[in-house]
């Protein structure tokens, strides 16, 4: 349960971030992943008030989302949550922070980190995507995922599917009430009109998808900043495989495989990744 958040907006390129904060302390940002009807504070809801004991911890809507600005770099997806990020550093003042990011928004932490490594501390990616999407066909979870603005159009009952059967390992554990919030913002008409996350299409589609690969990202091996990637042993929508393919590259980077959770580690398993992330960002380099 969150005791407590302040509230606010940045302005970056003629777009608009919003964020909610709690605590104090060495600066935490919290990056969400990018499904339908996601929003920062829905997806940390078990993490803010204890990761804020240690640190204050901000919590944007990631461009296209929530109360953020319905704003979506078609040709390069992750450059465009980067600038998301950059905007939001910069407009509260922050020359540096550690990045937390789960699926999408571990993508966009990766982007901002290649792009400006001397603004980030450390980083904890959860299921990241961009890691290695173009040399496999896309998983279920996945296919639900981009499928749930095409066809018949939104649905509570889509909603249901992606979260019940790809986004958790236990759906007994996900109340109604997380499936309603996240189905009522799901269907923003700003958002139906422009789809943050759908298939490439056209004559970018390419090379769209190469830039949204990090594993063919040159500068991945060079990237010093000290990461753990956490990831779920029973994730549907981004394979675990990618872990090792980051711990394989990446030249600081501690691994840790959570069994019995999904793709949503930090809901499903709250305490255990609240205790690893308060540990791995206070340890000493």
């Amino acid at each position: 349960m969150i005791t407590s958040l302040t509230e606010g907006t940045v302005d970056y390129d003629g777009n608009t971030i919003f964020y909610a904060e709690a605590g104090s302390g060495p600066a935490v940002v919290l990056l969400h992943g990018g499904g339908p009807g996601a929003s920062g504070v829905s997806n940390y809801g078990r993490n803010i008030d204890t990761l804020a004991e240690h640190f204050r911890v901000i919590v944007p809507d990631m461009p296209g989302y929530g109360r953020s600005s319905k704003v979506v770099n078609r040709s390069d997806p992750f450059g465009g949550l980067a600038d998301g990020v950059r905007g939001l550093l910069d407009g509260l003042g922050l020359d540096k922070a550690d990045l937390v990011g789960n699926s999408y928004g571990g993508a966009a932490a990766l982007r901002f980190a290649l792009e400006s490594p001397e603004r980030v501390g450390r980083l904890v990616l959860m299921g990241p995507g961009g890691i290695g999407t173009t040399r496999a066909l896309p998983t279920a979870g996945l296919n639900c995922l981009l499928d749930y603005y095409g066809g018949s159009g939104p649905s509570r009952d889509k909603l249901a599917k992606f979260v019940k059967e790809y986004l958790v390992y236990d759906a007994a554990e996900v109340p109604d009430e997380i499936i309603d919030i996240r189905y009522e913002s799901s269907i923003d008409p700003d958002v139906v009109a422009n789809p943050p996350l759908r298939r490439p299409s056209g004559i970018t589609a390419p090379l769209t998808l190469w830039r949204m690969d990090f594993t063919r990202d040159s500068r991945l091996k060079e990237l010093q900043t000290p990461t753990l990637v956490v990831w779920g042993a029973e994730d549907k929508v981004n394979r675990p495989d990618g872990a090792k393919m980051l711990a394989d590259t990446m030249p600081n980077c501690d691994l840790l495989l959570v069994s019995k959770a999904g793709h949503w580690v930090q809901w499903e398993r709250a305490e255990f990744f609240n205790a690893i992330t308060r540990d791995f960002l206070t340890e000493s380099n």
